[in-house]
């Protein structure tokens, strides 16, 4: 007697596409950190009141007023958020504090070191990228100013579409001078630690008759007991050891 033919096998659940299209898409790689101008940006420009007069009352006014309204049109243009234009007084400080900006535009007219000072001292405490943009020939203080925190200094004419790639410059050049300032401030905190928790333990050994080991082993276990740093535990009792010389 002739046997029936045997059924085919079944897809597996792999090779079937019904199951092949429900398994969940790959994860789309993150998107890098920007480093450029945005809409995000939140920019302040610091101008002296007669760069915002229509009507200059003079040729090199009308000058300096056309490069103020060339570099706002390339503001515009690179889609910045221009939060505020702010005057060069005493109340500079109290303003940036309360707009938060991300980036100070200085506008500067003939007279840009005394408006550079005033930013300056107003972002002492809390320090922002600053772009200077003038037609001040006088390049004599361009040291100082990169000295005191100045990201870039543009000297004379400037078209609008070079105004987005030297803001991104400079904002990548903030963040970068932060990062080496940030690192080189944890590495002398490490270091001053260090030189306490050296002190303390110098001082244990010689109070108590012990090695180093058994110094740095009581500092290590009283900075636990008390839920402090080892550094803070040494400078109590460096303190402590002060008090009684």
């Amino acid at each position: 007697m002739a046997r029936a033919p045997s059924p085919p096998p079944s897809p597996s659940p792999s090779a079937s596409p019904s199951a092949s299209r429900s398994q969940p898409p790959a994860p789309a790689p993150a998107r890098p950190r920007a480093e450029a101008t945005s809409a995000a940006t939140r920019i302040v420009i610091v101008a002296p009141d007669a760069l915002q007069l229509a009507d200059a009352p003079d040729e090199a006014t009308q000058r300096e007023a056309e490069r103020s309204r060339s570099l706002r049109i390339g503001l515009l243009e690179a889609g910045c958020h221009i939060v505020a234009v702010l005057p060069a007084d005493p109340f500079l400080p109290e303003r940036l504090q309360q707009l938060q900006p991300d980036l100070i535009i200085v506008d500067a007219e003939s007279q840009a070191r005394d408006t550079l000072e005033h930013v300056v001292m107003a972002t002492r405490d809390e320090r922002r990228p600053i772009v200077l943009f003038t037609d001040d020939s006088d390049t004599r203080h361009v040291g100082d100013a990169i000295a005191a925190g100045v990201t870039a200094y543009v000297v004379a004419g400037l078209a609008p579409e070079r105004v987005k790639p030297v803001l991104d410059v400079a904002l990548a050049r903030f963040r970068h001078e932060e990062t080496l300032r940030r690192e080189l401030a944890e590495a002398r905190s490490a270091l001053a630690e260090r030189k306490v928790v050296d002190r303390a333990k110098g001082l244990l050994m010689q109070r108590h008759q012990i090695g180093e080991a058994e110094a740095y082993a009581r500092l290590r276990k009283a900075a636990m007991d008390k839920g402090l740093k080892m550094a803070e535990v040494a400078q109590r009792i460096v303190d402590a050891a002060e008090l009684l010389l």
